[in-house]
């Protein structure tokens, strides 16, 4: 039986996320404390007591759910009850796909969140440059949404940039046509049109200064390749074959839609049986159930759910 790893992106934070598994496993602990050296301030702090608003930006919410993710993985390989549970794959969405590729050893833990340091940064400086923002679509099939896109736009930039689910796109481009598109959803048959709180247009060419920023980060970094457990890339619903591959994806991933949908519906077809969600939140574990509802995701979020784990293990 296959089995896949999968790690939640921006938008799982949530204020207190981490901290009953810190205090009850060491392991998890450490990689906290780790994350802290990295970062140069008390991100544990701000993962367990908040406040929101400052783990809720950019700049903050990345790294806060890496460490999370990563600490949670902790305590599921160093466990005796689940040490034995192996990724075969694994899979991230769009952040989360730094916690995938750590997962999967290809690279350090150090050099994976100092990365993700700076992809928020860059993102936040990139989207305080421009005027931009995101709309989740609900109801409406990939082709209503693009035309939906093409009539809102009136000229400005607006895509469809993150495939999660079938009936769940969302779009990202300018302000003005984010509003304009939230409007007219419901006149083209969508069920409702939720305005996401992100600080700018990501996932589209107004991410392009954030992208060379991060490339530039990546020419730096020593990244492995893929060996014993594949890795698939939110851009194509591809296996990365190579180092250069990798960056070259996560940099593609900053201007590109996320392919989330194809990623796993591509895992089902080739009988990936067993996912498991580490990190905070059940976002993942949600899509999965409008992608393929004969597949059940093993939600790993908090203290109560890892025990249930090592009961059916």
């Amino acid at each position: 039986m296959k089995t896949a790893f999968l790690f939640p992106g921006q938008g799982a934070q949530v204020v207190g996320m981490g901290k009953e598994i810190a205090q009850s496993f060491g392991a998890a602990a450490e990689i906290f404390d780790r994350a802290n050296d990295v970062v140069g301030f008390d991100l544990s702090g701000i993962c367990f007591e908040g406040p929101a608003e400052r783990l809720n930006t950019t700049t903050i919410s990345q790294p806060a759910i890496f460490a999370t993710s990563a600490a949670i993985l902790e305590v599921l390989r160093t466990s005796p009850a689940t040490k034995d549970i192996k990724a075969d794959v694994t899979a991230g969405l769009s952040l989360g796909e730094y916690t995938a590729l750590y997962a999967a050893g290809v690279i350090s833990f150090e050099d994976a969140l100092i990365l993700v340091k700076k992809r928020g940064e860059a993102m936040q400086a990139a989207a305080d440059a421009t005027n931009g923002g995101m709309v989740s679509i609900i109801g409406l099939e990939e082709e209503q949404v693009r035309q939906l896109c093409s009539e809102a736009g009136e000229g400005e930039l607006l895509a469809a940039v993150n495939f999660n689910c079938p009936g769940q796109i969302v779009v990202s481009g300018s302000k003005a046509a984010c509003e304009h598109a939230e409007k007219l959803a419901g006149e083209r048959g969508a069920i409702k049109a939720v305005r996401l709180e992100v600080a700018g247009a990501f996932h589209t060419e107004m991410m392009s200064s954030a992208a060379e920023a991060l490339k530039e980060a990546l020419a730096g970094c020593e990244v492995s390749e893929p060996s014993d457990v594949k890795i698939i890339a939110n851009i194509d619903a591809e296996y990365y074959e190579s180092a250069e591959k990798i960056k070259e994806g996560l940099t593609k991933q900053l201007t590109c839609p996320i392919l989330w949908q194809k990623c796993m519906e591509r895992l089902t077809a080739e009988d990936v049986e067993r996912f498991y969600e580490i990190g905070p939140g059940r976002v993942l574990t949600g899509l999965m159930r409008r992608i393929n509802r004969k597949i059940k995701v093993e939600n790993i979020s908090s203290l109560s759910s890892l025990q249930e784990i090592t009961k059916t293990v």
